[in-house]
């Protein structure tokens, strides 16, 4: 069971940092702001919980990542590459 989570929580973190190399801010206000810096912050955790090996930390903390990212896109804050606008529901 380890291992899947191990392995699940790799593919989302690779997936986020393309969607980091990617993404725009649209709007530059405090809330745009704060959304982003969650979201990344959440990023980092989960990179940091990888390294721990505490590999069901590192995906909660991807998975809230993407979720900020999923509102702040639906809220127009940001902007993904068109390759990546599959993977959230607000695109």
């Amino acid at each position: 069971m380890i291992n899947e989570v191990k392995e699940r929580a790799e593919k989302e973190i690779g997936m986020m940092k393309k969607v980091f190399n990617s993404i725009s801010l649209i709007q530059e206000n405090d809330l745009a702001d704060e959304f982003f810096n969650m979201a990344f912050n959440y990023f980092k955790d989960s990179e940091f919980f990888f390294e721990k090996t505490d590999y069901i930390r590192a995906f909660e903390a991807v998975v809230i990542s993407w979720s900020y990212v999923d509102a702040g896109l639906k809220a127009g804050f940001f902007s993904v590459s068109d390759d990546l606008k599959e993977y959230f529901t607000a695109t």
